[in-house]
């Protein structure tokens, strides 16, 4: 990049001073333990060429290597960027390196929906970035089919920072499948990933992130969402294998009157998984909704789920549900809802439940024919399959699919 602007050097001056501050919730992460350093990787002329076992890790998360019915297709593999563009006319995709280059206005959105000093992975973030994606939709262009990026760590060993931006100009729409994953033999990273989401006016953004990560890798997202006047943002998290050690705590903030925000989260943590997870709206403006909608599922792992809801106008309504089950005698869900009212008249409430499969589930479906591990097989697809109000038909598939792969691979 060129001469950095002063906004830049402010920036970095409030990344620095912050690198040791720790986050909120989750464990602490020790910088020293990975390497900062990646090999390059080459752009290959089609994904086709890249290897069979980085093409079935892919392939879990919802990243087509084919492009099927893909709007655009954006893949990092460590520090590189290896393929990057859209297809369809109104759409842009590109590195936030090269979109930084293209577009000085880019500034005006840089740390504008969390802070760069929220805590020492964002403030890496912002020292080490590499590349991440940049995805706008031009006012009025409605998404064909979705895009898809992965962020994928090849390298044992190896520290991967990005931060993309998403930005929907009024009256569009996207559908983006954000599939992070790591290689087959790869069992230890850490993943940095800053996004930063700008609804605007009467947009709508649907955002389905599937991850895969190796059973040592520790994984820190930081999201903010900004949602302008009848605007929706849908995200939806799926997480059904191994991983260290994860923490996120995504926030929208709901600025515009009539604005939506509804979050969908199902996560699995077999033996060894550490998963604090959650999501926060806060509801600024008239007439918003939100729902926060949580699956989670142990198998001796543990999972914190938090949500949280903060109304602070009249006339905004929101509800949270958090479900737990607990399958086997190891294992931990502590499930942490919030409610915070700032204002007269407005709608907030929430469900929260964890427990186990009730022995009389499992006897009916066993009077039917089914063996005790049928009836749990179908007890616990039933539990995860959440159908998702206004989620296209080919994201609710992308869900299902990894749902499936995991129960294929004995959850």
């Amino acid at each position: 990049m060129g001469e950095p602007s002063r906004l830049d050097r402010i920036e970095d001056i409030k990344a620095r001073n912050a690198l040791s501050k720790k986050a909120a919730f989750g464990k602490d992460i020790d910088f020293s333990q990975y390497r900062e350093k990646a090999k390059d990787h080459d752009y290959p002329k089609s994904l086709a060429d890249l290897s069979p076992e980085d093409k079935e890790q892919m392939l879990r998360v919802g990243v087509d290597v084919e492009e099927n019915e893909r709007a655009g297709t954006f893949v990092q593999m460590d520090h590189s960027v290896i393929h990057c563009g859209a297809t369809q006319e109104g759409i842009e995709l590109l590195s936030t390196s090269e979109a930084r280059e293209r577009y000085p206005w880019l500034s005006d959105y840089w740390w504008k929906a969390l802070a760069v000093d929220a805590d020492k992975y964002t403030a890496r973030a912002e020292l080490h970035q590499e590349h991440g994606y940049f995805i706008r939709a031009l006012p009025g262009v409605k998404a064909i089919f979705p895009l898809q990026a992965c962020l994928y760590i090849g390298q044992e060993g190896l520290e991967q920072d990005v931060h993309n931006i998403v930005i929907a100009e009024e009256g569009s729409e996207l559908h983006i499948i954000s599939g992070c994953a790591t290689g087959a033999h790869v069992t230890s990273g850490l993943h940095i990933g800053v996004s930063e989401f700008y609804v605007k006016k009467g947009a709508r953004v649907t955002f389905t992130m599937i991850h895969n990560w190796g059973e040592q890798v520790a994984v820190r997202p930081r999201t903010g969402t900004i949602v302008e006047e009848g605007g929706i943002f849908l995200s939806n998290y799926v997480s059904m294998n191994p991983v260290r050690d994860l923490q996120m705590y995504p926030t929208t903030y709901l600025k515009g009157p009539g604005a939506i925000a509804r979050y969908h989260t199902i996560v699995v943590a077999p033996e060894g998984s550490n998963l604090d997870v959650g999501s926060r709206v806060v509801l600024q403006a008239p007439d918003t909704r939100a729902e926060i909608i949580a699956r989670t599922l142990t198998t001796g792992g543990t999972i914190i789920n938090r949500g949280c809801l903060v109304g602070e106008t009249p006339g905004v309504k929101a509800h949270l549900e958090c479900r737990g089950l607990m399958l086997g005698d190891k294992g931990i869900i502590q499930a942490i809802p919030e409610l915070l009212a700032k204002a007269p008249n407005l709608d907030l409430s929430h469900e929260a439940a964890v427990g186990k499969i009730a022995p009389e589930e499992i006897e009916y479906l066993m009077a039917r024919g089914l063996s005790e591990e049928q009836a749990t097989a179908v007890i616990v697809r039933g539990f995860l399959n959440v159908q998702i109000t206004g989620l296209p038909s080919h994201l609710q598939a992308q869900i299902d699919r990894a749902i499936a792969s995991s129960q294929e691979k004995g959850l």
